[in-house]
């Protein structure tokens, strides 16, 4: 019995290095904007590529490791209302993107997946936590909390 204790102890002790949250030494984020149309939300979501990865890098601070995996995010969806069906609730905006997870060095820190944020899952808060009377494609409130909700969103999946 108590070499049965002494080998299940041995295992989870060599388990648990690989159940360890995967390291990151590189963040790329890729998005094609030219689909905008309304120029007002188009001055916010030109930037969303750089500052999707900047809301990343934040939320994985606690995580860089040179020798760690890159996470490649490419964003192929960014189907905006416009103000007045989002007054009407008519519509929900949605940013989606492709998430890929590759290391040179580490066989099990790979994975892939199709995240997508929509306005409403984004809570729709203002950057001081305080919630929005109305959250608009056009507006850098509502940006912000898009950005916000994929990026917390890629940090909760990675492993």
């Amino acid at each position: 019995m108590q070499a049965k204790t002494l080998l299940a102890t041995a295992l989870i002790a060599f388990a648990l290095p690989a159940m360890a949250a995967t390291g990151v030494k590189d963040i790329k984020v890729t998005a094609d904007i030219d689909a905008i149309q309304n120029p007002a939300a188009a001055k916010y979501w030109s930037n969303v590529a750089a500052d999707l990865k900047d809301a990343i890098a934040a939320r994985l601070v606690d995580r860089i490791d040179t020798n760690g995996a890159t996470l490649a995010v490419d964003i192929d969806e960014l189907a905006l209302t416009n103000s007045f069906k989002s007054a009407m609730g008519m519509e929900d905006a949605v940013l989606s993107g492709q998430v890929n997870i590759s290391s040179e060095t580490d066989n099990s820190a790979f994975d892939a997946y199709k995240l997508s944020v929509t306005s409403k899952a984004a809570a729709s808060f203002t950057d001081d936590g305080k919630p929005l009377q109305a959250a608009f494609t056009d507006t850098p409130e509502y940006y912000h909390a898009m950005i916000r909700a994929f990026a917390d969103s890629v940090a909760q999946n990675l492993k």
